[in-house]
């Protein structure tokens, strides 16, 4: 017998749209326009800067950017009330990166980089405001999510996926920190490990070949608010698995998740390229491997004899 999902139980949007809703879909927007900018730049423009195209850093940037205001705009969809503290912490993320990535197209056009730059005083007020931009996000992300977090009534395989996708999310961006006191090759800082920034890189991360790259971490942390509450969806609507089961499964998924943004940032810190792992690597990726899988056939062991025995 199939059972029937309560509709409060799946991800829904107010019908008309909020406030907090509309400033991140302009955000999204505004960050897609300079993501095109961007890949105009990168076929017109030949220019280099430490070792990469010029625009590359601007593309990724605001592709990122748009993906994680239209998640988070979703994710807010969620929460009922708060309208005005919403509208509040959404203005901030929105402009606050926004105005980031115009901070790293104004490097570009003046020909140097953005990150870890201060041979001039523009250049270390580009740096210094860049830093307090994500300060900013940092914190209010924590204060949309906790509010998003904080919602009755919602499926808790989804409420699951939600709260381990802001939270290992929160964490990739605390994982930018590392670069900040990574001051062997420059006193600004900077995201590879063993060598100067720059160097032979993964095509479009530009993740170094050769050394321990900071920015792998940094990466996968950010996405899982978009990785995290997908696979929660996916559960919810692609299988019978009961919400019980599903949240189960997600609390599996968000602590091998966790696991992994760690360990690459480990094996970053001790400047490993993540295309090289050496074998203390991989025994941990392969401890982690297993611990997930044997906790997930325990989950669906567990979920089949409740259902057998309710029968």
């Amino acid at each position: 017998m199939t059972t029937s999902i309560p509709t409060s139980t799946l991800p829904r949007s107010s019908s008309r749209a909020s406030a907090a809703g509309a400033v991140l879909a302009v955000g999204a927007g505004l960050s897609a326009v300079a993501f095109a900018i961007a890949v105009v730049g990168l076929i017109v423009d030949p220019t280099v800067i430490t070792g990469a195209p010029a625009w590359m850093k601007p593309a990724k940037f605001s592709f990122s950017i748009a993906v994680y205001l239209l998640t988070l705009r979703w994710v807010l969809s969620h929460v009922r009330g708060h309208a005005r503290l919403l509208a509040v912490l959404s203005t901030v993320i929105a402009v606050a990166l926004v105005a980031e990535i115009a901070l790293v197209e104004l490097q570009v056009f003046r020909g140097t980089a953005s990150h870890y730059n201060e041979s001039s005083d523009l250049d270390a007020a580009v740096w210094y405001a860049m830093g307090g931009i994500v300060s900013l996000v940092l914190i209010a992300t924590i204060a949309a999510g906790v509010l998003a977090l904080r919602q009755r009534g919602l499926d808790p395989g989804l409420a699951a996926g939600l709260r381990w996708g802001i939270g290992i999310c929160v964490l990739g961006m605390l994982a930018a920190v590392t670069m900040i006191f990574n001051k062997e090759w420059n006193d600004s800082g900077g995201h590879t490990v063993g060598a100067a920034d720059g160097g032979a890189g993964m095509p479009i991360t530009g993740w170094s070949l050769e050394h321990g790259d900071l920015r792998v971490g940094h990466f996968i942390g950010l996405h899982a608010l978009q990785v995290l509450p997908l696979l929660a969806w996916a559960l919810l609507r692609w299988t019978r698995l009961d919400a019980t089961t599903r949240a189960r499964l997600l609390n599996v998924a968000g602590a091998s998740y966790t696991a992994v943004v760690l360990l690459v940032t480990w094996q970053a810190l001790r400047g490993q390229s993540i295309v090289r792992p050496d074998g203390e690597t991989l025994a941990v990726f392969a401890a982690v491997a297993g611990l997930a899988a044997v906790a997930t056939v325990a989950v669906l062991r567990r979920s089949r004899r409740r259902s057998l025995s309710v029968r």
